[in-house]
């Protein structure tokens, strides 16, 4: 994974395609071989998700700005950035900037709403975190089972800045969802976690680097998965560690089930170290639900549909319940049962 492709929609030529070795998962070029019409205006509609935990909010609606585009938060804040699409066959691309002063924190509730068919979203977020600061970003991800979506967050935390990251999807026709984080470390902590619930034929990428350019940081990483059906799901993980980040302590682990014959996992977690004197680790499993789980289950009278999703649930839940952040925890957790 080299720099970040620089993919614009009016444009087919930056459409990357598996020969690009970072994309090799999720070819852009075979579903999307050109520049799409741009999209209409779209309503905003009802409130999302996260609503009830109040806060400013920044809203797209196919890519169109509904009043601010950049946020700087200072104290304790709550933002909900929005990406709302409501397109038939066209493409849109929206861009937020999020800043934490020194000393802030910022609870970042984004959801990336879909609505319509076969659109191509481009959303992208710009996020700086201070010396000192502290963001939490929780992601829910929804969108059509025939949607293109492309979502890149590149995000700078500074000396002992504090960024955790939960990241919740469950796909589309080819989605990809790309975390940079530039890590300048002296105590700063990233913990940059996700999950996915793919059914029928979406497929779901979720790709992070994490570059430590500075000594004594650490990042946590969990990402868990379940593909059902003829569903596929990519987790692309790079942690790199420069000279002079002596010190650093990076985990990482990739965890999935495979709930059918034809559903597919790609992992390719990797760790890149080019300093003395640290501690990296990472794992990554691939496996089924535990039959004889299911068959205790089913015979104390639980049906076997209700036995999968609570099993499926019991693995997932681990990653909701790392969100620090109680109101977030739950809103997440019931989005995701509500989806089992």
């Amino acid at each position: 994974m080299s720099a970040a492709f620089a993919i614009d929609l009016t444009d087919a030529e930056t459409f990357p395609s598996r020969r690009t070795e970072a994309w090799k998962y999720s070819d852009l070029k075979r579903w999307l071989r050109e520049a799409p019409e741009p999209s209409g205006t779209a309503e905003v509609g009802p409130p999302g998700p996260f609503y009830d935990l109040g806060g400013e909010a920044i809203v797209f609606a196919n890519g169109r700005a509904v009043g601010v585009t950049d946020f700087i938060a200072s104290g304790e804040q709550t933002l909900r950035l929005r990406y709302i699409s409501d397109a038939v066959g066209t493409g849109h691309t929206a861009g937020a900037r999020v800043s934490a002063r020194a000393g802030a924190k910022l609870l970042l509730l984004e959801t990336h709403e879909g609505a319509g068919s076969a659109y191509v979203a481009h959303n992208t977020l710009e996020l700086d975190v201070a010396a000192g600061a502290e963001v939490t970003r929780v992601v829910l991800v929804e969108e059509p089972e025939d949607a293109i979506s492309i979502a890149e967050a590149h995000v700078k935390v500074e000396a002992g800045g504090v960024y955790r990251q939960t990241i919740i999807t469950t796909g589309a026709k080819l989605q990809r969802i790309e975390t940079r984080i530039t890590h300048f470390a002296q105590g700063a902590h990233v913990q940059a976690d996700g999950l996915y619930l793919l059914n029928g034929s979406r497929h779901t990428d979720l790709t992070s680097v994490v570059r430590h350019v500075e000594h004594d940081g650490a990042t946590s990483q969990l990402i868990k998965g379940v593909a059902r059906d003829t569903a596929r799901g990519v987790f692309q993980g790079k942690i790199v560690v420069e000279r002079g980040a002596d010190g650093t302590d990076a985990r990482m682990g990739h965890h999935a089930l495979i709930a059918s014959e034809r559903a597919e996992i790609d992992a390719k977690p990797e760790l890149i170290i080019y300093a003395d004197d640290v501690q990296c680790a990472h794992g990554n499993t691939v496996g089924t639900l535990d039959e004889s789980a299911l068959f205790y289950m089913q015979q104390r009278g639980i049906p076997a549909d209700e036995a999968r999703a609570l099993l499926t649930q019991a693995f997932l839940i681990e990653v909701i319940d790392r969100i620090e952040h109680e109101g977030a925890r739950e809103v997440a957790r019931e989005w995701l049962t509500a989806r089992l």
